[in-house]
Parts: structure tokens; sequence; C-alpha cells
């Protein structure tokens, strides 16, 4: 008689747990941000003598530059320096493309007596946005609720390293329904309130480096305690003052990863001053029931009066990753 043998077969599937704080302090402080490379970007290009480099080499925009005939290159200043030392009409570069280096040789071209290389290039970009939250629990920050783009590339921007610092905002300029206006603001780089750490698609995080300020907590919503109706943002429109603006959430979607909360802007004040929703207002905290839920990340172009928030805990996920 054969004998039966049976096997148990245990499936084992990864949970993920998330360890986030249960209260934050909900801050809306206007910040700036810098964001540094440890190597220079190229991001365009322009025509000389009908010569274009990006057109007629393997370079392309978002490859850093890391040296030039193996002289390392830390900044834009660092390029052109040796470009004049070097003084010839070819030069080799060695470049990071996703995490590789290569090498490849282009041609400078005489501008005004100097070569050079037709590349515009960056080390380091600046911006202004709102402070979302600080954990007090282990001086940390969240800000902006989305990715800090290069501009002329709108491409991320690879950063090594950054800073927050005060900013005070001086003007407004209006929203209009396909127009979206921004915050004007002056920054003091010399007053530091943290290090940059991550600049993610759910916004950027890093260490508070600055003294806790003495603000209110507010508890930590998840998505399912979120509903429909009154909420309220915290941001700066003059000055260094944080004010309360109401809202009216229209739609929660926890299906896409960063515009979850479709609102409209209700408060008349705040339409009148910014016309809705303006550039410099990304992660500005939303507050609904005294919790705190998310944070403003994007405008509706063609409706400023209406815009989009992020989850904060999804905010507060990725900055645990």
């Amino acid at each position: 008689m054969k004998k039966l043998i049976s096997f148990m077969f245990l499936l084992i599937f990864p949970i993920t747990v998330y360890a986030y704080p249960e209260y934050l302090i909900a801050s809306g402080d206007s910040i700036g941000i810098e964001l540094k490379s440890s190597n220079i970007i190229i991001v365009g290009s322009y025509e000389i003598d009908s010569y274009n480099v990006l057109a007629s080499s393997d370079l392309e925009v978002g490859d850093k530059i890391v040296k030039i005939n193996d002289y390392l290159i830390k900044s834009a200043s660092d390029m052109q320096k040796i470009i004049n030392e070097i003084n010839t009409d070819k030069i080799k570069i060695t470049y990071k493309r996703n995490n590789n280096l290569y090498n490849t040789t282009i041609n400078l071209k005489k501008e005004d007596n100097e070569y050079r290389s037709g590349l515009y290039v960056r080390d380091a970009i600046r911006g202004v946005a709102t402070l979302t939250y600080i954990d007090t629990e282990n001086k940390s920050f969240g800000a902006l609720g989305h990715e800090i783009l290069e501009k002329t590339t709108k491409s991320s921007f690879d950063a090594d390293n950054g800073t927050i610092f005060k900013s005070t905002i001086s003007s407004i300029t209006k929203s209009t329904d396909g127009n979206p206006g921004e915050k004007n603001a002056t920054s003091d780089s010399s007053i530091i309130y943290g290090t940059v750490k991550e600049n993610t698609k759910s916004g950027v995080f890093g260490s508070y480096t600055a003294n806790i300020p003495n603000k209110k907590l507010y508890k930590v919503a998840k998505p399912n305690e979120i509903h429909l109706g009154k909420a309220k943002i915290l941001t700066v429109i003059d000055g260094n003052k944080v004010e309360e603006f109401t809202i009216d959430i229209q739609k929660i979607n926890d299906s896409k990863t960063n515009k979850n909360i479709l609102f409209e802007v209700t408060d008349k004040r705040l339409l009148d001053i910014t016309g809705g929703i303006v550039q410099g207002m990304s992660g500005s905290p939303i507050i609904q029931d005294n919790n705190i839920i998310g944070a403003v990340n994007f405008v509706v172009v063609d409706k400023t009066n209406k815009g989009y928030g992020i989850f904060i805990t999804t905010m507060l996920e990725e900055a645990e990753n």
C-alpha cells in the first residue's frame, strides 16, 4: 500500500509597516530652498557659429559633467576656469548618466576671444515654497508636496545636498485662469532651518536643525478619516505671518500618488489677493477637523481657484523610505 505524503506550503508575503508619528507641527511658514549637486548638470545648449554641441556629440540634457581632460569639475565656475586654462579647441569630457560613467570629446568655439562649450549648465537651483510639517520626535521636516524640477528642462534635479532657510513674502502676483501667479519673496540663506536629504515626487525632506518652534501639534489623519466639505490651509501671503484660509474638499482619490485631494478655495480674502492657488503655496498644510490631512501641491491651471493636495501619510511614508 502506497503512503500518501502531504506537503504544506507557507506563502510569505512582504508587509510594509510605516511607523510615522501620530502628531506633527503643521507649519505653513514660507521657506527658501536651495539644492546643490556635487557635479554640474547639462540643462541645454546654444549655437556658436552654427555649431550646437548637443546635436554634434554624445552629450544629452541631464548628463552630469564629472571631469574635463581628467580635471575634476565641481561647479560651473570650475568648468569655465579649466576651459580657459586648457586653451584648446577640443576637450575630453567624462560624464555620468544613470549612474554610469562615459567619455566623449567635444569641440569648443571661440566667442569674445574665449573658448566656449556652448552648454548651459547648473550646479544649484533655488526656489520658494511652504514648509508642511515638522516632526518633533526626530527633528525632521517635509515640504512642497511634489518634486523640485530643473526649470529649463522640467526634469528632476539630482541633488546631493541642500538647505531650507528664511523667506519673507514681499508681494503676490495674482493667479488668473490659465495663468497661475506666484509668491514673490526675499530670502536670507544665512538663517538656515534645515538640511535637505531627499528631493522626491512626494516632496522635499530632511533634518530640521533650527530650534523647534512652539507651535500647536496636529493629529495625523489617515486617508479614510478625510471627508468632503470644509477644511483650511495654512500659508503666508504677506511677510512671515502664517494665516488660515478656508477651502472646500470636493473629491478624494486614493488611487493617485500625489493628487489625492481636489479642493476649491472659498476664502474671499485669499481669492481677492491671490486669485486662488499660486506658485510658492506648494507645501501649505491642509487641516480638517483639527487634524493635518495633507499639503497643497498643484494648481488647476485653467481654474486657479481650485487645487490639489497630497495625503500627509504619503509624504510621511516617502520620508521613511
